[in-house]
């Protein structure tokens, strides 16, 4: 069992990713938050924050190989469409 967090997942990965200036890969957000957590999240964990957060339209994750993905603070002046928006 993981140790408890007063900070939620997804508000430590929208923290990291602003501080590397709104973009970041997904291996260095691993990293970055087994570096504050102490802990490595679970791929699970990750992958359920990350979803959370496009979901809520705050970050935009996109797959740039079959094992790299980037994320990407979405910001007022950004715009990212959804599947078949042309």
């Amino acid at each position: 069992m993981a140790p408890w967090n007063a900070l939620p997942l997804t508000n430590l990965v929208v923290q990291i990713v602003r501080k590397r200036h709104g973009v970041i890969l997904d291996d260095e957000l691993i990293r970055a938050l087994k570096k504050e957590l102490g802990t490595e999240p679970s791929d699970a964990e990750l992958n359920s924050a990350l979803l959370q957060l496009e979901i809520n339209g705050l970050v935009h994750v996109s797959q740039i190989t079959k094992t790299k993905r980037r994320i990407e603070v979405i910001t007022e002046d950004s715009e990212f469409l959804a599947v078949d928006e042309d």
